[in-house]
């Protein structure tokens, strides 16, 4: 199978640093702010790179970005609350109050060029990788770490701590190899019992990450769950 006809590995990155303060904001559309087919919002499954906002150094330290920079802002439309992570650039001539993002993709979310909404650090987001990516992942396991600039974040470790393949079935850190088997579960990852000492057999990966040259397009693991891991 070709690179081109297997979906791309999508990475769910979290951040254990997260949450706390919540920022009421402006949020502007401009047409200075790049906004690429890699970052749509419409295409979040296949999301390559996050999208740019715009903010000053104020409300960058107030929301404690320095050391990851990945923002989340959420917006309520029609009461349905809509979030977008993006990757958060300084620019002082932005007012304070006020985040400015690509005028295209805010109309696309919010159907307009200016929104309320609320900026936070971000506690986790997604970005899919290529297959070349995917190669230097082969081998490493649940609980191994990972450089954060093959994923853009440079001077970051991220710690595996899961994943789950196209059909859902997820990786187990019990169970070595990359192959599928069903095993007796008494609790998470693969069964949640709904009474005290329930047991079930249940399908699970193994806890290596494969060569997704090796995969099978609808059984190929699809996602891959990553920590950051801050020292100390």
């Amino acid at each position: 199978m070709s690179a081109r006809e297997r979906p791309p590995l999508r990475v769910v990155v979290s951040d254990p640093k997260a949450g706390g303060k919540v920022v009421r904001v402006k949020v502007v559309g401009v047409d200075d702010i790049p906004y690429s087919e890699a970052m749509r919002k419409s295409k979040e499954q296949e999301r390559v790179e996050l999208p740019i906002a715009k903010v000053n150094s104020k409300l960058y330290e107030d929301l404690g970005l320095s050391s990851v920079g990945v923002m989340t802002l959420r917006f309520n439309i029609e009461g349905k609350k809509v979030k977008i992570p993006f990757r958060v650039q300084v620019d002082n001539s932005v007012p304070e109050g006020e985040v400015r993002v690509n005028g295209g993709l805010l109309a696309e979310a919010v159907g307009g060029f200016e929104a309320e909404g609320e900026a936070f650090r971000a506690k986790s987001w997604q970005v899919a990788v290529d297959e070349s990516v995917a190669i230097k992942l082969a081998g490493l396991e649940i609980g191994d770490y990972v450089d954060g600039s093959l994923l853009g974040l440079k001077g970051l470790r991220l710690k595996i701590v899961g994943g789950s393949d196209a059909t859902g079935i997820p990786m187990h850190s019990g169970v070595p190899g990359t192959g599928r088997w069903d095993i007796l579960l008494s609790g998470p990852p693969g069964y949640r019992p709904r009474e005290e000492g329930e047991r079930r057999r249940k399908s699970v990966r193994g806890r290596m990450i494969p060569d997704p040259r090796a995969e099978r397009r609808k059984t190929g693991l699809a996602q891959l769950n990553l920590v950051i891991a801050y020292e100390g």
